[in-house]
């Protein structure tokens, strides 16, 4: 089966082409999230035309569409239920509509960090296990969790993805879902600014300087000694921290996978989870492995095949 698939972040849009679990090829856009997804629907198509192309394939050889999308999502339907901050217009679309007449397929559409986990889950570091969590570490703080085998979804499909919408500080500020000290308002790329700012000794912080202020600056500055750096660096370790073992108390997982492009410092940031899960979490039965996604990139890419599989059964014919 060859899918045409696509992870739509909020600060970069991968996008493949993917037959039977496997990545054949892929390429990165710039997500320009604020300007809305349907400016958008017209990159993906001409970059899925180009990938093609260049593995000598045709359009007529693909068995479907399958997106990744940052927010609550109606699967069965392939409706956006709602955004936060990311691709305001995507509520409005008929994605299932635009794949049939713009290229002929069926599309199914889930949540990006529910098709990175099941990407992990069928070919990557969660290969044998039937009970995971994972947390995507980026723009915001993807959550999600696979019990006894079956994905969580729940009856209106925000079970297991809204734990970086969980409150981790009774006295933080309002977050763009409506609630109050959420850890991805207090520890994700998107409000990595605004804290930073709020910190005393930004000015001389030589984060300061940086004309885009993202996770790989704050740990390789942090690395050096800067105060600021380290002030950002270790409250974040504290809330990623916190939020894992918030999923193990809830979801009572085997392992728990991090993945997303915070990850790039993944040799600093898995031992101070672990630790804090061993410290903290109550698992009598023995303890829960950390460990980081193998798929990097791919993870939510890989997973296209499986969606489509379960939305239209009859292409695994």
């Amino acid at each position: 089966m060859i899918v045409l698939a696509c992870d739509l972040g909020g600060t970069r849009i991968k996008v493949g082409v993917v037959r039977d679990g496997r990545v054949l090829a892929q390429t990165v856009e710039e997500a320009r999230s604020n300007l809305g997804l349907a400016r958008q629907l017209p990159m993906l198509k001409s970059a899925w035309m180009r990938l093609l192309e260049r593995l000598q394939l045709r359009m007529g050889e693909c068995s479907g569409v399958s997106m990744a999308f940052p927010s609550l999502v109606d699967a069965a339907n392939a409706r956006v239920l709602a955004e936060y901050g990311k691709y305001a217009d995507a509520m409005e679309l008929d994605l299932r509509e635009w794949a049939r007449v713009e290229l002929g397929l069926p599309l199914v559409l889930e949540n990006d960090a529910r098709m990175a986990l099941v990407g992990e889950w069928r070919a990557g570091a969660g290969r044998g296990s039937n009970d995971l969590v994972m947390i995507t570490l980026g723009t915001g703080l993807g959550t999600c969790a696979v019990i006894e085998g079956r994905l969580l979804r729940g009856r209106h499909g925000q079970a297991g993805i809204l734990g970086g919408h969980s409150t981790l500080n009774i006295d933080g500020g309002n977050c763009r879902c409506g609630n109050v000290g959420c850890a991805e308002n207090e520890a994700s790329t998107a409000m990595l600014r605004r804290r930073a700012e709020s910190l005393p000794g930004w000015a001389r912080s030589a984060l300061a300087q940086a004309p885009v202020l993202d996770y790989a600056q704050v740990f390789a500055y942090a690395s050096v000694g800067d105060t600021c750096a380290v002030a950002l660096r270790d409250h974040s370790l504290r809330v990623w921290s916190a939020l894992a073992v918030n999923l193990v108390h809830a979801y009572d997982p085997e392992a728990l996978i991090i993945g997303g492009g915070i990850m790039a410092s993944g040799e600093v940031i898995l031992p101070v989870v672990s630790e804090y899960i061993r410290q903290h979490a109550s698992t009598p039965w023995g303890s829960v492995r950390v460990v980081a996604s193998t798929l990097g990139d791919q993870a939510a890419l890989v997973a296209g095949d499986w969606l489509l599989q379960e939305q239209f059964p009859h292409l695994r014919l």
